[in-house]
C-alpha cells in the first residue's frame, strides 16, 4: 500500500494515538457521541466472570489506562443474568475458596524485589479480507476450532470466587514439583480482577469473548448484536456502539472478540487509542491528560492478523538485561532471577503490540526452571510460548546442562549416541506443555551443543534430524492423546546448516511450520517456492535485529533499517512465509522503535508498503511524544537508521571512513552533528516527563551514535595527522580521550534516569573489538593513538603543506612523494566537478609562522589566501576554485602552480625548497542538448534511483524504495514474484552519461544490497539472484554477483564484506564489477536489468581511472537537466555542508 500525504493526514485528524488504525473513540467532545468517561461520570466496564482470565485482566487495564488519561478509573462490573445476583458457577468456573497461600497476586505487581507497574494499549485495523492464516485451528482457547481442527487446550484454569460485593478471577494452576521427572504440586491460582456484582456505575463499555462470555451471548442471542463478520476468525474482534444492548443500559460500546486475544487486542485497541503507549512502562512513555472519553458511531471489525504467530525472542542477553535483572529482581535457584514479576511486563507489551509468540532469553536462564509460575503466566496472559531455534520440546538449553544426567547415559547432546536420554527429556518438556497446550508451540527437531552444528556428515545428519523429529512426534502423540498431531503446533527452524539439509531433500512432515531463518543480518536465505507454500503447517521467518557471530557481534544499541525490514518483510510475505514471524531483540531495549514496527508490520503487512515508512514514524512519533514534534522527530529517527545501519557500530575502525578522499569522514561527521542538533532542538521542545522516554527510545542513540562515529574518525586523523608530523595530532588525540569520556557519560546518564530504572541496560561494551574476531569486547578500548613531539620543530620547518587526497607533505620527505620533491598535485577541478579542492596549512614547530599562496593563473583563487599558523595560530585549510569565466576556453587542459611562501626563518624550509601546489585545470564541455552524468575527476557516480528513463515489460517495472540503503535509496523489480527477466528483455534502467577520458577498460560497480539467493533450491541455486548491464549497444552481460552456495555450513563468498558494508560492492569482491570498453568519448547510455526480483540497485560507479579509495564512493556527479555549474557542489557524496576548520 502507498500512502500519500493525504493519507497521512487522515489517519492523524482521526486519533493517531493508535498507530495506524481505524478509531472507534476520541478524546473530543461531539454531538451524540457516547461518552465513556470524564466530567465524573461514574462508568463501568461491564463483563461476566466466566470469561478468560486474560481478558479480565486486560479489561482492568484499560480501565486503569482510562484513569490515567482523564484522572478517574473506570470500574469492573459483573453481568448477572436476571439481575438476581446468582448464577451458575460450575464445570469450568468452579466457585470455590482458594488457600491463600496458593495466591499470586500479578495484577497489583507491587513487588518488592523489581520494578511495578500497570497497563495500556494499542490499536486495530479492518482488513476486509483477513491476512491469508490458516492451519491448527484455534489457539488461546478451550473451545475447538474451524471444523477438522481438534487444537490442544489450555482448560481448567479459570475460576471464580464469590463475595458479598464482587466476584473475583483466579487463574488455577499447578507448578512442577521436579525437573527431571514429571510431577505437579497443588493447586496455586494467580488473582485477577475483583468484578462488581450488581453494580450502580453506569455501563460504558461492554466487553468479552464469543463463546465464552455470558453478556456477549445475550447481546448474540437478543440481537442487538452480529458477529458474523469475526466469528471462527483468529484473533478478530468487532467494537461498535449499540443501543438499549442490556436492560437499564441505554447505549454502550460493545467489544467483543472471536477469541481470547481478539478480545484482548480489542480492549488494549481503546487503551492506545485514548493516549496510552504500549511502551508505557518498558520505554516510559507518559500519558497525556484529557478530559473526556467518548465513543464514535462507527463499527470496526478486526479481521485476522496477516501473520499468524507474531513475537519477539530474547537473546543474547548478557551483559546488559541479565545485569539489569540481577539488580531488580531476586535471583533464582540456578542463576538470573527470570521470573514471572518480569515476564508479567514482557507478557503485556507483546499484547499491547498485538503480538501472541515469544521466545525467552536462553543463556543464561531457564524459563520454566527460573520460575515454576512463568509458564502458567503466559497461558494466563494469552501468550503463547515457544522456544527457540536450538531448545526442542519447550526445554531450556540450560536443562540439558544441568539436569542432563540425571537421565542417565553418556551425558552428550547427541540423538545417535544418547537417545535413551534425550527422550525422556524431550518427553518431560511436552508433559510439562500439556496443561498450556493452547498455547503452546513446540520447536521440533535439534541442532548440535551450544547452538552448532551437529558433527557429523550431511547424509548422517539427515537421518538423525528424521529419527528425532519422528520421536518427538510420537511423544507429542502420547501426552495429547486426544489431538491429531497434524493439530498440534510444531515448527522446524532451518537456521544456518539446517536450512542445508533441507535444501539437500532433508523431508519434514508437512503440517510442521518450517521457520527459515534469515543469515542473521536481516537478509532471508531461503523463502518458499511456489510447490513449498501448499504445505498445512505453511512457513515463516525467523529474522535479527540482534547477533552474536561472525562477521562481528552487534547488540549495543538500535542499528535497525525500518526500510530494509520493510523491504524483507514484504517479500516473505508475498512468497507466503505468513505462519510465524518472529525477531531476535536481544536485550528487548533499546530496541523499541525497530520492535513496534516489525510487529505492525506482521499485524498487517499489506498496510506497511514498501514506502510506508515516513507514515509509520509519524504516527509512532505522534502517538508518543505529540503531533506538535512529530514531523521533526519521524525525520530524526528515519535518518538515524540509515545513519547507524551504514555500519554497524561495532564494525566501525579508524579506517572505515576516508579522512582524504571526497571529504568523506568530514560529510558522515556533519550528518551526526546536524541530526544531534535537531534531535537536542526535539528534547528541549517536550514536557519534562516525556524526555526520559525521549532519551531512551532517540536522544541517546542519536548522541551515542554520533559519539562512536566521532572516536573513529577523530583516531584516523590522528593517525593521519601523525605521520604528517602536525602538532594538531596531539591535539586530536586529547579529543578522543574526551570523546571516549562522553561516551562513559552518555550511558550513565541512561542508567541514572527515574533513579536508575534502567541501570545496566546499557552494560553492553561497543568499542575495541578486535580485528578479525567476532566477540566483545571485555572492556570499551580506544583505537590505537600517536602523539608527536610538540616541543621540537620538524626539520622541514615549523609548517607544512598538505592537499586532498593525499597522506603527502611538503617541505620535506614522506613515503608518499618523491624524496626532496617540493610539489603536490590537487586532483583535477572541472565544471562539473567539486567546486572546491583543499590545501592544508599546519603547525608542525615551535613557532608561528605567516604564509601567503600565489597562484601563477587569475582564475585560480584560493580562499583564505594568507594567514598565520604555529605558535598561537591555528591550521587553516585552504580552499581552491575556480572562476570559469576567466578561464581558457573549452576546450583546455592546463597545469596552474600555487607558489606558497612563510615569514619563517625568511622563507625557508628547514634543509628544502618552499612548497609548490599544481592544479590541473580541465575546462571541458558538453553539447547543449545533452541531459544526464557527465564525468569528472575520470569516473562518473549516480544514485541508482535518477534514472534518464526506464520502462514496463508485462506487468513488471521497477520501484523506489526511499530511504533504503546507505546514501538515498534503493531500486528493485516489482512484482517480487515476477519470473525471471532474461538479460536485454525485461524492464530496464538506462541512465545518460557524457565521458571524456579514451579508455578500453571501463570498470563499473554496483553497489547492491545485501540480499541472498532466497529464490528457493539447491542452496539458491534455482533463481540465483542476478543483474545484466551494458552501455550502448553492448551485448549485454548477466552477473551473479551472489555466489553459490555449495556447503550447508558456508555462505556466499563475499558475505563477510557484504553484510559488513551494508551493500554488495566494497569490501566483497568484484562481483558487482563489469569492464567495458568506453574509448569512444561522448553521449553513451549505461542500461541495467534486474534478471531477478530481489535484487536491489543502490548506486552505480563507472571507473574511468579515477576512483579513489573510499567507503560510500565517490560524490553523484553533476547531472545536466538539473544541476547548474556554479551552484553544483560535488564535494562530498552526502550533499552537505562540511566543517571547514581542520
Amino acid at each position: 500500500m502507498k500512502f500519500s500525504p493525504s493519507l497521512l493526514a487522515v489517519l492523524l485528524a482521526t486519533g493517531a494515538n493508535a498507530l495506524g488504525q481505524n478509531q472507534t473513540v476520541s478524546l473530543t467532545a461531539g454531538k451524540g457521541l457516547l461518552q465513556l468517561a470524564g466530567s465524573g461520570l461514574n462508568g463501568q466496564i461491564l463483563l461476566s466472570a466466566n470469561d478468560w482470565w486474560g481478558v479480565l485482566r486486560v479489561a482492568e487495564d484499560l480501565a486503569s489506562d482510562v484513569g490515567k488519561v482523564t484522572g478517574q478509573n473506570l470500574t469492573l462490573g459483573n453481568w448477572m443474568a436476571g439481575g438476581s445476583g446468582k448464577r451458575d458457577l460450575s464445570a469450568e468456573n468452579e466457585e470455590e475458596d482458594r488457600n491463600a497461600e496458593g495466591e499470586r497476586d500479578v495484577q497489583g505487581r507491587d513487588v518488592p524485589t523489581g520494578p511495578n507497574g500497570g497497563g495500556a494499549g494499542e490499536g486495530g485495523t479492518e482488513f476486509p479480507e483477513g491476512g491469508h492464516v490458516g492451519g491448527w485451528g484455534w489457539g488461546g482457547s478451550s473451545t475447538n476450532g474451524p471444523s477438522g481442527t481438534h487444537p490442544p487446550s489450555s482448560s481448567g484454569h479459570n475460576a471464580t470466587k464469590m463475595g458479598s460485593t464482587g466476584t473475583t478471577a483466579y487463574y488455577n494452576f499447578n507448578a512442577v514439583t521436579s525437573f527431571v521427572n514429571y510431577t505437579v504440586g497443588p493447586t496455586q491460582n494467580f488473582t485477577g480482577p475483583t468484578l462488581i456484582n450488581n453494580s450502580k456505575a453506569q455501563t460504558v463499555i461492554i466487553a468479552g469473548t464469543v463463546g465464552k462470555s455470558d453478556v456477549i451471548s445475550q447481546l448474540i442471542s437478543s440481537g442487538k448484536l452480529d458477529v458474523s463478520a469475526i466469528e471462527g476468525q483468529w484473533e478478530s474482534f468487532i467494537s461498535k456502539v449499540v443501543t438499549d444492548p442490556l436492560p437499564g443500559v441505554s447505549k454502550a460500546l460493545v467489544i467483543a472478540g472471536a477469541d481470547q486475544r481478539g478480545t484482548i487486542f480489542g480492549l488494549y485497541d481503546v487503551s492506545e487509542q485514548i493516549g496510552v503507549s504500549p511502551w508505557w512502562w518498558f520505554a516510559d512513555v507518559p500519558v497525556r491528560k484529557a478530559a473526556g472519553v467518548w465513543a464514535l458511531d462507527t463499527i470496526k471489525a478486526q479481521g485476522s492478523p496477516s501473520i499468524k504467530y507474531r513475537g519477539i525472542f530474547i537473546n543474547d542477553e548478557q551483559p546488559a538485561l541479565a545485569n539489569w535483572i540481577s539488580a531488580n529482581y531476586a535471583p533464582g535457584k540456578y542463576g538470573v532471577g527470570y521470573n514471572h514479576y518480569f515476564y508479567s511486563h514482557v507478557f503485556e507489551l507483546l499484547l499491547r503490540l498485538r503480538a501472541n509468540y515469544f521466545w525467552p532469553a536462553i543463556w543464561a536462564s531457564m524459563f520454566n526452571v527460573d520460575d515454576v509460575e512463568n509458564q502458567p503466566l503466559a497461558d494466563a496472559y494469552g501468550i503463547v510460548m515457544g522456544t527457540s531455534h536450538t531448545e526442542p520440546m519447550m526445554r531450556a538449553t540450560n536443562e540439558w546442562n544441568i539436569f542432563g544426567t540425571e537421565y542417565g547415559g553418556n551425558g552428550q547432546w547427541e540423538y545417535d549416541t544418547n537417545n535413551a536420554s534425550l527422550i525422556p527429556f524431550f518427553k518431560y518438556g511436552a508433559q510439562r506443555a500439556v496443561p498450556y497446550g493452547a498455547n503452546s508451540l513446540f520447536t521440533v527437531a535439534m541442532r548440535g551443543s551450544g547452538d552448532t552444528a551437529i558433527t557429523l556428515t550431511v547424509p548422517e545428519a539427515i537421518e538423525v534430524l528424521n529419527n528425532v523429529v519422528a520421536e518427538q512426534r510420537l511423544i507429542l502423540e502420547e501426552v495429547f492423546p486426544e489431538t491429531n498431531i497434524t493439530d498440534i503446533p510444531q515448527m522446524w527452524c532451518l537456521y544456518k546448516e539446517v536450512q542445508g539439509y533441507y535444501e539437500t531433500g532433508m523431508t519434514v512432515p508437512d503440517d510442521i511450520t518450517l521457520l527459515f531463518a534469515d543469515d542473521n543480518w536481516g537478509n532471508t536465505r531461503y523463502l518458499p517456492l511456489a510447490n513449498g507454500t501448499s504445505r498445512s503447517g505453511g512457513s515463516g521467518v525467523y529474522y535479527h535485529f540482534d547477533y552474536v557471530g561472525t562477521p562481528r557481534d552487534y547488540k549495543w544499541i538500535n542499528t535497525i533499517q525500518l526500510e530494509k525490514t520493510v523491504e524483507q518483510m514484504q517479500l516473505s510475505y508475498a512468497r507466503q512465509a505468513d505462519r510465524i514471524w518472529i525477531v531476535n531483540v536481544g536485550d528487548l531495549k533499546p530496541l523499541e522503535i525497530p520492535i513496534n514496527h516489525f510487529l505492525d508490520m506482521a499485524y498487517n503487512t499489506p498496510q506497511w508498503g514498501y514506502d510506508s515508512v515516513p507514515t509509520w514514524l509519524n504516527l509512532w512519533a505522534t502517538r508518543e511524544f505529540g503531533s506538535e514534534v512529530a514531523d521533526d522527530l519521524s525525520s530524526v529517527v528515519d535518518r538515524y537508521g540509515m545513519y547507524a545501519a551504514r555500519r554497524k557500530y561495532e564494525l566501525i575502525d579508524p579506517t572505515i571512513y576516508s579522512v582524504i578522499n571526497y571529504n568523506e569522514a568530514d560529510a558522515v561527521l556533519a550528518q551526526w552533528a546536524t541530526l544531534a542538533t535537531d534531535a537536542q532542538a526535539i528534547y528541549d521542545k517536550l514536557d519534562v516527563a516525556a524526555r526520559a522516554a525521549f532519551y531512551e527510545m532517540v536522544l541517546q542513540p542519536v548522541l551515542g551514535g554520533q559519539v562512536v562515529n566521532q572516536i573513529y574518525i577523530a583516531a584516523a586523523k590522528n593517525g593521519h595527522n601523525s605521520v604528517q608530523k602536525r602538532n594538531s595530532a596531539n591535539t586530536i588525540a586529547e579529543n578522543v580521550l574526551e570523546l571516549f569520556k562522553e561516551d562513559h557519560n552518555l550511558t550513565q546518564r541512561y542508567h541514572d534516569l527515574l533513579n536508575g530504572k534502567w541501570n545496566h541496560i546499557l552494560d553492553q561494551t561497543h568499542l575495541g573489538y578486535e580485528v578479525n574476531y567476532w566477540q566483545q569486547p571485555m572492556r570499551n578500548v580506544l583505537p590505537p593513538l600517536s602523539y608527536v613531539q610538540s616541543l621540537e620543530t620538524s626539520l622541514a620547518g615549523n609548517i607544512g603543506v598538505g592537499v586532498e587526497a593525499s597522506n603527502a607533505t611538503v617541505s620535506g620527505d614522506d613515503s608518499f612523494h618523491a624524496n626532496s620533491g617540493n610539489t603536490l598535485v590537487l586532483p583535477p577541478m572541472d565544471p562539473y566537478g567539486p567546486k572546491t579542492r583543499y590545501i592544508d596549512i599546519f603547525a608542525r614547530g615551535t613557532a608561528g609562522c605567516q604564509w601567503s599562496l600565489n597562484s601563477s593563473a587569475p582564475y585560480v583563487i584560493t580562499t583564505p589566501s594568507s594567514g598565520n599558523t604555529g605558535g598561537n595560530g591555528v591550521d587553516t585549510r585552504v580552499f581552491v576554485s575556480i572562476d570559469w569565466s576567466l578561464a581558457p576556453m573549452a576546450p583546455n587542459s592546463t597545469t596552474v602552480n600555487i607558489d606558497i611562501t612563510s615569514s619563517c626563518a625568511n622563507n625557508t624550509w628547514g634543509n628544502y625548497p618552499a612548497p609548490n601546489v599544481q592544479v590541473p585545470v580541465n575546462h571541458t564541455s558538453i553539447p547543449s542538448n545533452f541531459t544526464g552524468f557527465i564525468e569528472s575527476d575520470g569516473h562518473l557516480a549516480i544514485e541508482a534511483e535518477h534514472t534518464s528513463s526506464t520502462n514496463e515489460v508485462n506487468g513488471v517495472s521497477y520501484i523506489t524504495l526511499p530511504g533504503h540503503g546507505r546514501t538515498l535509496s534503493g531500486v528493485t523489480m516489482i512484482p517480487v514474484l515476477a519470473e525471471t527477466q532474461p538479460a536485454g528483455k525485461g524492464p530496464v534502467l538506462e541512465y545518460n552519461v557524457f565521458t571524456f577520458t579514451n579508455t578500453s577498460v571501463a570498470n563499473v560497480t554496483l553497489h547492491l544490497s545485501p540480499s541472498l539467493n532466497q529464490n528457493g533450491g539447491g542452496f539458491g541455486q534455482y533463481r540465483p539472484l542476478k543483474y545484466a548491464i551494458a552501455f550502448d549497444d553492448e551485448t549485454p552481460q548477466t552477473i551473479q554477483f551472489v555466489a553459490n552456495v555449495t556447503s550447508e555450513l558456508n555462505n556466499p563468498d563475499g558475505w563477510n564484506g557484504a553484510v559488513s558494508d551494508g551493500v554488495w560492492g566494497v569490501s566483497s569482491g568484484n562481483s558487482t564489477t563489469t569492464s567495458h570498453n568506453l574509448s569512444e568519448t561522448g553521449a553513451h547510455t549505461l542500461k541495467i536489468w534486474a534478471v531477478e526480483p530481489g535484487v536491489i540497485f543502490q548506486r552505480i560507479i563507472v571507473d574511468l581511472g579515477g576512483v579513489r579509495p573510499s567507503y560510500l564512493g565517490p560524490p553523484e556527479s553533476f547531472r545536466a537537466g538539473t544541476d547548474t555549474v556554479g551552484s553544483y557542489d560535488g564535494t562530498n557524496v552526502l550533499g552537505v555542508k562540511v566543517n571547514s576548520t581542520i
